[in-house]
Order: structure tokens, then C-alpha cells, then sequence
């Protein structure tokens, strides 16, 4: 079996299975160990007495080193599976359903709206919390919604798209270096002073992995916003994201996030707190409602599941044409 059914059987594994808190209880999860190895890489060749120069040297080699042995994984993994018949197909559909994020991602999500309709503010803050890394305290109710849409439209990308992508194109080796390289980009990938060198690389070489799925997401999340809510939806969404997607501080979460925008007409990010420091940045789809609630995370989670449904469609019509 080819990449492409074994990723859309995965797609479908994860859509209705996600991943099982009683699994990952008993068993460390594959992105939990590449953090364990990330973390002690850092702690390891990071030194606070080193230079920037051997910082920024020991962050290319560190990062270089991680991807390659995660692709190297996946390579033995997958000669093995090849070797196991259907035994190794229906484990491989398992292990790449594990590095996708469809249920996992629309859950924590839909928490934030059950937590603003339940729990009022606080109960919204709460579960936002658990998703975003902005302050929580300092957002209103529509800011608790802005965040969790904003959330949702950027882990499509990077949570689902791009790992099916760099699986359909490099097999598992390609998904298991893009998932190492990801997790470093999210640990260490920041412009603060620990990590403004050492991993300088690492976030410029997932701002490249990422480049692909970014762009296919936007159109992905406008046939969504299509489908869910009409053609001037889907053109609205289509229209932001190649319009305001620039403004992003990110050279690719702005492209879903700005779709998302537009199919939704909200304005979305702008300014807001991290760690007690304003980030003054522009709004994508200045012109859209600044109000939102639980509705209107509601109908974000329906375009994405949309735009979940307009990819494994997708698949299906590639694995058919080749």
C-alpha cells in the first residue's frame, strides 16, 4: 500500500480515535520523547558562558543532528513495516494517525467555547490557557475567542497539514524529521535571550517546512468555509489570506490564520500580551467583528472540520491519480 491510502486511513483513524488519554498515560508519546531529546540538547550545548557564535554553531549542529536521527527512525521503522505485510501496514496507519492532530486539536478548542458557555470568563481563560501562550488574564471574552480560532487555524497547518504533507512527499522519515523539527521550533525557536542563537536554526528551518503546508491550508480552509458557509464566504477567506497573511509576524501561520479570518469576517491577532509584554502587531481582516464568543469558535471548528473532510478528499483523488 502507497503513502497516500495508508495517510488517508490515518486521517480517518485520528479523526475518530485522536489520542487516547489512557495510551499516553502508560506510554510516553513519540513528540513527548523528541522534547525529552530537544530539552537535553539545550540543556546540554546551550551554555549561558558560551558566545553567541558557539551558541548559534551548537544550535545548526544540534538541530541538523535531531532531524537526521528522526529520519533515520523513521526509515528503519518503515523498511520494518514493509517487511510485516498488512501487520506493517496497519502499524503504519497507527503511527501516522499518532503524529496528526485532527481530534486532539478540535477538543481543546472546543473546550475553550464549552469552558466561555459553562464557566463564564474564568472558565474560558482556563481552557484557553491550555493552548495558547499569551496571558490569559489579560483577555476578555472576546479575546478567549480570538485566541482559540487563532489557535485552531495555525495547529491546522502545522498540526495536520504539514505533517501529511511531508509524509505523502518523504514517507515516514519525512514526517518524523518535520514532527522533530516543529517540536524544536516550538521549544526553542524564540527570540528571547536563551534562545535567540541556539535556536535560530531550528526556527528557520521549520519557517521552511512549513512553507508549503501553510499556503495549501489557506486554500484548504477556504473550500472549508465554502462548503460550511457559502461562496462569499470562500472568496472572503481566499481574499484575506492572500491580503493580510503578510502582516503576520510568522512568515506562514498568517496564511490560515487570515483565511480563517475571512471566512469567519473577524478580525484576528493584532495586539496582545505574552509574559506581561505587549506585542503590538497589526489585525488580519482589520475591517471584520472584533466581538466573538463561543458562536463564533463554534462555527471556526465547522470550517475546520470542513477543511479536515476538503484534504483527506484530496488524498483520495491523488491516490487515485497515481
Amino acid at each position: 500500500m502507497g503513502h497516500l491510502p495508508v495517510l488517508f486511513l490515518a486521517l480517518l483513524l485520528d479523526r475518530l480515535v485522536g489520542d487516547p488519554d489512557w495510551l499516553w498515560r502508560r506510554f510516553s508519546h513519540p513528540v513527548v520523547v523528541f522534547g525529552r531529546a530537544i530539552g537535553w540538547a539545550d540543556r546540554r550545548f546551550n551554555r549561558s558562558d558560551d558566545s553567541a557564535e558557539v551558541r548559534r554553531r551548537n544550535g545548526r549542529l544540534t538541530i541538523i543532528v535531531l532531524v537526521l536521527l528522526a529520519a533515520f527512525t523513521g526509515w528503519l521503522f518503515s523498511g520494518l513495516f514493509e517487511r510485516m505485510g498488512l501487520v506493517g501496514t496497519a502499524l503504519e496507519i497507527l503511527i501516522v494517525a499518532v503524529f496528526l492532530a485532527q481530534k486532539s486539536l478540535a477538543d481543546h478548542v472546543s473546550a475553550v467555547a464549552q469552558g466561555l458557555r459553562v464557566g463564564g470568563l474564568k472558565g474560558g481563560r482556563q481552557a484557553v490557557a491550555m493552548i495558547v501562550g499569551r496571558d490569559p488574564e489579560a483577555l476578555d471574552e472576546a479575546g478567549v475567542s480570538r485566541a482559540a480560532i487563532e489557535s485552531l487555524a495555525e495547529n491546522f497547518s502545522d498540526g495536520i497539514v504539514a505533517p501529511a504533507f511531508w509524509y505523502a512527499v518523504l514517507g515516514l522519515p519525512g514526517l518524523m524529521a518535520y514532527k522533530m523539527l516543529n517540536t524544536a521550533d516550538s521549544m526553542i525557536g524564540h527570540l528571547n535571550d536563551r534562545h535567540r542563537d541556539f535556536g535560530r536554526m531550528a526556527a528557520r528551518m521549520d519557517d521552511v517546512a512549513n512553507w508549503p503546508a501553510s499556503r495549501f491550508s489557506a486554500v484548504l480552509i477556504a473550500i472549508g468555509a465554502g462548503i460550511a458557509k457559502g461562496g462569499a464566504a470562500m472568496k472572503r477567506a481566499m481574499e484575506m489570506a492572500l491580503a493580510d497573511s503578510g502582516l503576520h509576524r510568522s512568515p506562514n501561520a498568517g496564511w490560515p490564520e487570515a483565511a480563517m479570518a475571512g471566512a469567519l469576517d473577524l478580525a484576528l491577532a493584532g495586539p496582545r500580551r505574552y509574559h506581561g509584554e505587549m506585542v503590538m502587531e497589526p489585525s488580519l481582516n482589520a475591517s471584520g467583528r472584533g466581538n466573538a464568543g463561543s458562536a463564533e469558535i463554534e462555527a471556526g471548528l465547522v470550517v475546520f472540520h470542513r477543511a479536515c473532510d476538503s484534504l483527506a478528499v484530496v488524498i483520495v483523488f491523488l491516490a487515485i491519480g497515481f
